[in-house]
């Protein structure tokens, strides 16, 4: 198997780049949905509900109460990161292990760096736009206002540190058409 990640900063289209990938055939996991399974694992929001009491109103677990705890205080970010990253890395190794006759295969996970899981992928493809056009993409799809915005896009590594890390980046801030032929190129190239 030759695992390829997908990366970026929060809003630069790593989305957009894995369901073209998907449309054209390729398997892509997305971590992101893999810790969205996790807020529906009664046992994780036990441990949730004793360490982050504040995420639960009237006894109903609500993530942006959790999401602003943790993005306004490292310490309780980095207790929470605690509880998620070794879930997620578990399951990478499974799906590595279990993955390796698959041909080529990626993975869309926006902390690739943080969790050190470049090491285990062949290329990794950075996913890129403009400051303004990212600010603005996730400001209407999350309904948040540009002071959080800036909150979580200050906790990620920065955009320029990516750069220097990845093998190939993809700019996302084009017209769809013209983000397909990029796409099909970068396959091609890999």
């Amino acid at each position: 198997m030759e695992l390829i990640a997908i990366t970026g900063s929060i809003g630069c289209g790593k989305t957009t780049i894995s369901n073209v990938l998907r449309s054209f055939g390729f398997l892509v996991y997305d971590v992101d949905k893999w810790v969205k399974y996790l807020y529906y694992n009664k046992d994780f929001l036990d441990t949730i509900k004793i360490k982050f009491p504040q995420a639960f109103k009237g006894g109903k677990f609500n993530k942006r109460e959790l999401r602003m705890l943790v993005f306004d205080n490292p310490d309780k970010l980095r207790e929470l990161e605690s509880l998620i990253h070794p879930f997620l890395t578990r399951k990478l190794r499974g799906i590595i292990r279990r993955g390796k006759d698959e041909g080529m295969v990626f993975i869309d996970v926006a902390l690739l760096f943080e969790l050190g899981w470049d090491k285990f992928c062949s290329y990794v493809v950075l996913a890129d736009t403009e400051y303004e056009i990212q600010k603005q993409r996730v400001m209407q799809r999350d309904k948040i206002s540009a002071v959080d915005f800036d909150k979580i896009n200050s906790l990620q590594m920065p955009r320029e540190e990516k750069k220097k890390k990845a093998d190939f980046i993809i700019d996302t801030g084009v017209d769809m058409q013209k983000l397909r032929k990029n796409i099909v190129d970068l396959i091609r190239r890999i």
